[in-house]
């Protein structure tokens, strides 16, 4: 296995600890959360670099590196539902946007063809990463009592309130971002589904 894969495994190997950091209370865990999710970003951003400038392109990471993309941003997006920090309506949307995509890339695998992601989709995911940097920064502000940082109450009551409606903002964001590129995936790549 060369690098890039390597980098691409290692950012599915890292979910389980972003997902416990996220979902186990103890002092920090939000930063530990971001510090986890920073890594993984930082993979996706070296694997495709390393694997274009070496050529070292393969099949297995044009179909593992989107992948690890969608396990490790559902499973941001799915652990903030679950503390109320995003609406699930978007990740609903979310979701069914990369069910869709994934079931074309299926059918394209099965015909010997590997569809790689395209502008779109790999923009859809920087914003997708800002907006879960951006609400773990914000969680992790709003922890830091907890390690002795006081905040005057009226002040944490404010932060609170303008980091939850700015989280949900970015979600959408995020969202709108996932559906453009998800019809363009889709419009793209229709013949995979027109063959069947």
């Amino acid at each position: 296995m060369n690098l890039p894969n390597k980098l691409t495994v290692g950012r599915i190997v890292l979910v389980p600890f972003f997902v416990a950091a996220l979902l186990v209370d103890f002092p920090m865990n939000y930063a530990v959360a971001l510090l986890i999710f920073i890594i993984a970003s930082l993979t996706d951003l070296l694997d495709g670099k390393i694997a274009r400038k070496n050529q070292l392109v393969t099949d297995f990471g044009k179909f593992a590196d989107p992948l690890a993309d969608k396990i490790l941003v559902l499973s941001a997006l799915l652990c903030f539902v679950q503390n109320g920090f995003c609406d699930c309506v978007a990740v609903i949307i979310v979701l069914f946007r990369e069910f869709a995509v994934t079931s074309i890339r299926l059918m394209a695998a099965s015909k010997g063809s590997v569809v790689a992601a395209n502008i779109f989709g790999k923009i859809k995911t920087v914003t997708q990463m800002i907006a879960i940097i951006a609400i773990l920064a914000m969680q992790t502000v709003l922890e830091l009592p907890s390690v002795g940082v006081a905040f005057a109450p009226d002040v944490f009551a404010v932060l609170q309130n303008s980091f939850l409606i700015a989280g949900e903002i970015l979600v959408w964001i995020s969202t709108v971002f996932a559906i453009l590129s998800g019809v363009i995936y889709i419009s793209q790549n229709k013949h995979f589904i027109s063959d069947c």
